[in-house]
């Protein structure tokens, strides 16, 4: 049975930094490609950050390049997304998710595999 399984979020200033988590069992880790996916309150879920089985191969929503890192340890069945300079509209619940294969995949449509989210809440 496929777990995804995200830890991190919390309550952080504007222009603070989290680190999310998710620890994933059940899977060959790196057959897949690991997603990040957001959803506000009020608002679709939406599509953040990608990586590859290899995790050579990343892919990130426009409004958080530069600010958001995703990575995995293969090693450990790990992903994480380094969020920096978090803004009040990155408020949202959080989610982890896995598609097999390697392929960048933004759809919600296309993952197989869903954690329970965590909150992340930034204030002004």
């Amino acid at each position: 049975q496929v777990q995804l399984v995200e830890s991190g979020g919390g309550l952080v200033q504007a222009g603070g930094s989290l680190r999310l988590s998710c620890t994933a069992s059940g899977l060959t880790f790196s057959s897949y490609t690991m997603g990040w996916f957001r959803q506000a309150p009020g608002k679709e879920r939406e599509f953040v950050a990608a990586a590859g089985g290899s995790g050579g191969s990343t892919y990130y929503l426009d409004s958080v390049k530069g600010r958001f890192t995703i990575s995995r340890d293969n090693a450990k069945n790990l992903v994480y997304l380094q969020m920096n300079s978090l803004q009040p509209e990155d408020t949202a619940v959080y989610y982890c998710a896995g598609t097999h294969g390697w392929a960048m995949r933004v759809r919600i449509a296309e993952y197989d595999f869903w954690g329970q989210g965590t909150q992340v809440t930034v204030s002004s």
